[in-house]
């Protein structure tokens, strides 16, 4: 049985339709991971999953009993659970006090407050702060103090929202070495939100994919970036060449895909007379002057119609009887003289692909 399970949640704001049908299940011990854009209704979701907000309507599920239910006693439910907000609140004092508040508030003796206070700080690796006034902390430390005081009540689950939203690089790493820390020491069950998909490869075990109030698709890493199921996934998880093609031959599960005039070799269980997507991800794609390929299946004359420089890359458009776009190095760049209209040839494996049922 799921630790927690929504059935068909819908969330209005003034008429607002913000979430929409949303059914999930997360396990004991999970660490799950829900990623989209800004606006998705991420934390609208969250609160409701930590009975913050009720939804507009649906059922939400702890351990099989319904949430939503009038006869429930929510606060019961309410602390086996923590929740770290994007902007963490510190109160004004020290940071050990701050730790220590939920456990107060709890009623809990002298002695297990203090030894489970500094446990938690040493856990965040904030025990030479705990005399520092909290409100003089960076916004990295005080992310730190906030979730080592959501920690410190040992829930059953940590909801986690934006937990590095507008840190710098090394506040982000920090944050991550924690969180990193406690998924291997503990078994609390953890749901974060967040719009960084690198972050929710490295940290989750699943993710889910929510966009425009709709959760689009669940699975591992591998499913949600390989093989996504509609369009609007695709294109968040960085699929921009998107191609649309027809099986036309099959050499067991070696596909040749119809596309304009050309075929693209790939790697698919389709039958022939399939309307398919080939789903290429612009950092498989190899550019050379002479076409040689070594062991790619794939190889195309193209002619350079866009060149767009980002730092140490090039994003290069190409016409090759469909659009491609890839990406290199400036060096790679500067060594094949590459400017718009010149002829250059492109080439990936048909194992580097993927093809998916055309969406309608």
């Amino acid at each position: 049985m799921a630790l927690i399970e929504t059935v068909n949640i819908f969330q209005n704001y003034d008429g607002r339709e913000v979430l929409k049908n949303v059914n999930l299940k997360i396990d004991r011990a999970e660490i799950f991971a829900l990623i989209g854009p800004t606006g998705a209704g991420k934390t609208t979701f969250m609160r409701i999953l930590d009975l913050l907000e009720p939804p507009y309507s649906g059922q939400l599920f702890v351990d099989g009993v319904d949430i939503t239910s009038p006869r429930v006693d929510r606060l019961e439910v309410r602390r086996r659970m923590s929740y770290v907000q994007q902007r963490p609140t510190v109160f004004t004092m020290n940071v050990y006090d701050n730790i220590a508040c939920g456990l107060r508030w709890r009623h809990m003796k002298s002695a297990t407050v203090k030894r489970k206070t500094e446990e938690a700080l040493e856990l965040v690796g904030m025990t030479g702060y705990k005399n520092r006034n909290a409100k003089t902390l960076s916004g990295g430390e005080m992310q730190r103090v906030a979730i080592a005081r959501a920690l410190v009540t040992e829930p059953e689950v940590l909801f986690l929202d934006e937990p590095t939203a507008n840190m710098d690089p090394v506040s982000t790493a920090k944050i991550e070495e924690v969180l990193a820390h406690i998924i291997n020491e503990q078994k609390t069950t953890i749901i974060m939100a967040t719009h960084n998909m690198s972050q929710g490869q490295r940290m989750a075990s699943r993710l889910g994919v929510l966009i425009d109030g709709e959760l689009l698709q669940t699975g591992s890493v591998n499913d949600i970036f390989n093989q996504p199921q509609n369009r609007e996934v695709a294109e968040f998880v960085g699929i921009e060449n998107i191609v649309n093609g027809v099986v036309e031959e099959k050499d067991n599960e070696l596909a040749r895909i119809a596309v304009n005039g050309e075929k693209i070799s790939a790697i698919s269980n389709f039958a022939v007379g399939e309307t398919v997507y080939v789903l290429i991800r612009p950092e498989i794609i190899v550019f050379s002057l002479s076409g040689e390929a070594g062991s790619a299946r794939n190889v195309f004359k193209c002619k350079v119609t866009k060149i767009n420089t980002i730092g140490p890359s090039v994003r290069m458009e190409v016409a090759c009887g469909f659009p491609l776009l890839g990406v290199i190095t400036t060096q790679a760049a500067q060594d094949l003289n590459i400017s718009i209209g010149k002829d250059v040839y492109v080439s990936f494996k048909a194992t580097a692909i993927h093809v998916i049922k055309r969406w309608h």
